[in-house]
């Protein structure tokens, strides 16, 4: 390892087929008292104690040739004996977890986080360290590349070699894919933007590209520049099925269905290839909105731990409300398109009430035990502040474009973040979202902040979108994959105020809606129901067995709780009007049509 640095890292995916990278860590000069290192327990952008140490198979340390005694002072903490020269680490790490999140390797491909293989060398969190990566051993990885926008020094573009980071928070930020990927480049802001995209797949890459660029000047063009970087990378994992994304400073890493992709020859954006452009803009918006502009108490971040903020809510709401709006800005999607995935958002927050019992400010502070650890109780205890969070940065920017007569919007109170916080590095405190909005407006904005992210209220949004030509409508959910965003196609059915997944034995009740016929029957989640006035039901006759029956009709269901035989009579109300269509009103004035066109195309 390079004496350069005061420290450097080994990478070598030594036994892909055993899932294991071997990972060197060479410390020049450790501690006096013995040298203190650590693995993070969970990685920024995903709120969640992960404990990647568990994933640490083998450890041992030497100094020079002899061997070192290392003794474990917690779940992701060791300390070494005293060394007077180079300290030399050896250690596995076990990779198999094919998310945005971790690591994982097999013979068809190498990806993995920082967080998940380097240690962190206590005292010397700030120094530059040299990363060298080689590839895996063996003639059928000769065709292999490497993909990661860490500061090459000395590896050749998209090779094997040497890096470096100038702290430890750099080396985290910069995930890393190494296999036969797909590689393909565009331009956006002045600035290289390249797509790597690993998985069996059909994708028209040229297609991809040319949406993206739209996408990301659509970004570039509302914070008026790009943060400091040399270039941009959107890592693509394409599988069967999958959907996540993670943000890193200079690069996104995203999991997608092949399907998602768009095909050569096919125009159309489908429904799939939607979301994925969705996908990506919400990740590149993160570019500034938490990579830069973040949470005071994320800087710098605490790795050992939970960090608490009341503020997610700003950061994914309102990166959530943008996301969708660009790919309308950018003239990808239509407004009805728009209006469509609006509703749909909508439609996912009406349906759970625990945003009655959850504030988007309790809900930020309780992602690490909430959010991400979500249950059966989960629509009816918490609020997601990504969905509701968007829909309050909706409402914020509709009403500073209503009172200000349109001369401000959220555009401007991003552009004021950025200046304030993201490009000079300094954290946002709690609240200062909420006091630069009312500063930039000259509103007072305290009963808005009140009411609905501190409070459990719903935003007014069909007063807002009133105000821009767009009629709000709830209706009754038709079924299961009635996501919202379209008329009703027939008359509403009754409801058991349940969620079904397949079983073996019949329909498994996943989820209990509160105050639904289900609920008040005493049926729970984890119950399999078997039949209805003794017809057998299974998941996929379900939803037509009981739509069968009139509203107000009662039914006698019988189902296993656990493997007793359970009885219940449950009366079929009406479903709840929780389904959300929004439409354009043409007939509007012409001011509300002309500020919809500037909301809607306004860049």
């Amino acid at each position: 390892m390079s004496p350069n640095f005061s420290i450097s890292y080994r990478v070598v995916p030594k036994h892909p087929e055993a899932h294991l990278f071997e990972v060197t860590c060479t410390i020049q000069s450790p501690g006096s008292e013995g040298q203190i290192v650590s693995l993070p327990a969970w990685i920024p952008g995903s709120y969640m104690i992960r404990d990647f140490a568990r994933n640490i198979v083998s450890l041992h340390g030497h100094c020079g040739d002899e061997a070192i005694a290392v003794r474990k002072l917690d779940k992701q903490t060791w300390q070494f004996g005293r060394c007077e020269g180079p300290l030399i680490i050896h250690y596995e790490v076990y990779a198999w977890d094919l998310s945005v999140r971790a690591a994982h390797l097999d013979s068809t491909h190498g990806y993995f986080n920082g967080t998940s293989l380097f240690l962190m060398v206590q005292g010397y969190e700030q120094h530059a360290c040299g990363v060298e990566i080689l590839p895996p051993q063996g003639n059928q990885y000769q065709r292999w590349q490497l993909a990661t926008t860490l500061p090459r020094n000395g590896a050749p573009p998209y090779g094997f070699g040497l890096y470096m980071a100038s702290d430890y928070d750099e080396l985290i930020d910069h995930p890393v894919e190494m296999g036969t990927f797909t590689l393909a480049s565009f331009q956006a802001g002045g600035l290289p933007h390249d797509v790597v995209i690993t998985g069996r797949h059909r994708a028209d890459t040229k297609r991809l590209c040319s949406d993206l660029q739209r996408i990301c000047q659509t970004h570039i063009d509302m914070f008026g520049e790009l943060p400091a970087m040399d270039r941009y990378l959107f890592m693509i994992m394409a599988v069967g099925e999958g959907y996540g994304g993670l943000e890193h400073r200079s690069s996104t890493s995203l999991l997608c269905s092949r399907n998602d992709l768009p095909l050569s020859g096919e125009a159309k954006i489908t429904e799939e290839y939607r979301t994925l452009l969705g996908l990506c803009s919400h990740e590149y918006f993160h570019t500034w909105n938490v990579k830069r502009i973040k949470p005071e108490a994320f800087a710098p971040y605490d790795l050992t731990r939970e960090v608490y903020t009341r503020q997610l809510w700003a950061f994914e709401g309102i990166t959530s409300y943008y996301d969708d709006l660009a790919l309308v800005r950018c003239g990808l999607i239509t407004a009805e398109e728009y209006l469509e995935l609006l509703a749909q958002t909508i439609t996912r927050v009406w349906r759970g009430s625990g945003r009655f019992k959850q504030s988007v400010a309790d809900s930020s502070f309780d992602a690490w035990s909430k959010f991400y650890k979500q249950d059966e109780n989960a629509p009816n205890g918490i609020v997601s502040y990504y969905t509701k969070g968007a829909l309050i940065a909706l409402a914020l920017d509709l009403t500073l474009r209503r009172e200000i007569k349109h001369k401000i919007s959220l555009d401007d109170v991003m552009r004021a973040l950025w200046s304030r916080f993201g490009r000079t590095g300094v954290g946002v405190p709690e609240g200062s979202v909420e006091k630069t909005a009312a500063e930039i407006s000259k509103l007072n904005l305290n009963d808005f902040f009140n009411r609905y992210v501190t409070g459990t209220e719903d935003p007014d949004l069909k007063s807002v979108l009133h105000d821009m030509a767009i009629e709000f409508n709830l209706r009754a959910g038709e079924n299961a994959d009635d996501k919202g965003g379209k008329p009703a196609q027939g008359e509403p059915h009754p409801t058991l105020g349940a969620r079904l997944a397949t079983d073996s034995g019949g329909a498994k009740v996943t989820h209990v809606y509160d105050a639904g016929p289900a609920q008040r029957a005493g049926i729970s989640a984890g119950d399999v129901l078997i039949a209805v006035n003794g017809i057998r039901i299974v998941k996929s006759n379900a939803e037509k067995l009981l739509a069968s029956y009139p509203i107000n009709s009662q039914v006698h269901l019988y189902a296993f709780r656990r493997d007793e035989l359970m009885e219940f009579d449950v009366l079929l109300t009406e479903p709840v009007k929780d389904t959300c269509v929004l439409s354009l009103d043409a007939k509007a004035e012409k001011a509300c049509l002309k500020h919809r066109s500037k909301w809607l195309n306004h860049h």
